[in-house]
Parts: structure tokens; sequence; C-alpha cells
């Protein structure tokens, strides 16, 4: 039986994110709750579609499993501190979706953040107390 690697996924996820067919990610994460595991590689992405599609489909299992969406805190965690603004403004904008008292520790740091966008939207996400 073929196995598929977790390159294979991200990249499969990543495509399917690109073109706009959120709802079968979301199928695929609510099927297999490991797959949480590999948000912080797929968010990597330098598509700019498959990064909205990432919150999109974050936004979506928030409503659905909101019991399930930590699992994603500790592949998202590691991109905080990436040198490259984008990431960090991204995995931030994903923590911020999920939410939880813990996830709100770790973005305080990047309330100074010496990129303005991240910081403003660590910022808001901290004022609105999602």
């Amino acid at each position: 039986m073929y196995e598929t690697s977790d390159e294979e996924l991200v990249q499969v996820i990543a495509d399917f994110l690109e073109l706009g067919h959120v709802e079968n990610i979301v199928a695929m994460f609510k099927q297999d709750t490991s797959l949480y595991g590999l948000t912080g590689k797929i968010l990597q992405d330098e598509r700019y579609m498959v990064r909205m599609g990432m919150a999109v489909l974050f936004e979506e299992l928030t409503d659905l499993r909101p019991q399930e969406v930590a699992l994603a805190i500790p592949s998202l965690l590691p991109l905080l501190k990436e040198e490259d603004p984008y990431v960090r403004g991204e995995a931030a904008t994903l923590l911020g979706i999920i939410g939880t008292d813990e996830v709100k520790i770790h973005l305080r740091i990047l309330a100074d953040d010496p990129d303005p966008q991240v910081a403003e939207i660590v910022r808001d996400i901290l004022s609105t107390g999602r």
C-alpha cells in the first residue's frame, strides 16, 4: 500500500487551498486530526491564496471543532520567531483565530515586533479578546 509523506500532504493541501477548495480540506482535518501538526508547514507557503485559505480553514474549524484547533499550536509557535515578517504575521493570525489563553501569552511578545504590520496584527488580536 502506498503511504503519503508529510511533504506530499502539505503540497496537496496547499494546492487545494489555492484553488479555493477549503471544504475538502475541512473534511480532511475532521477525518484526521494529525493534520493539525502540518499547519506550520502549510502556512509557510509563498502563495497568498494558500495562506488566506488557511485563515478561512481555521475560521471554519473553530466553528465546527473548537476543541481540536488547539492541536495546531505546537506547529505555529516556532513561526513567531521566523525572520520573514509575513510568516510571523500569518502565524499570529491563525493563533488569534484559535484564541486560547496560551496563545495570547505567546502573542504578547510580538506586540512590539519590529515589523509594524506584525505588531498591528498582534495588538488587534490582543485588544479584541478573541
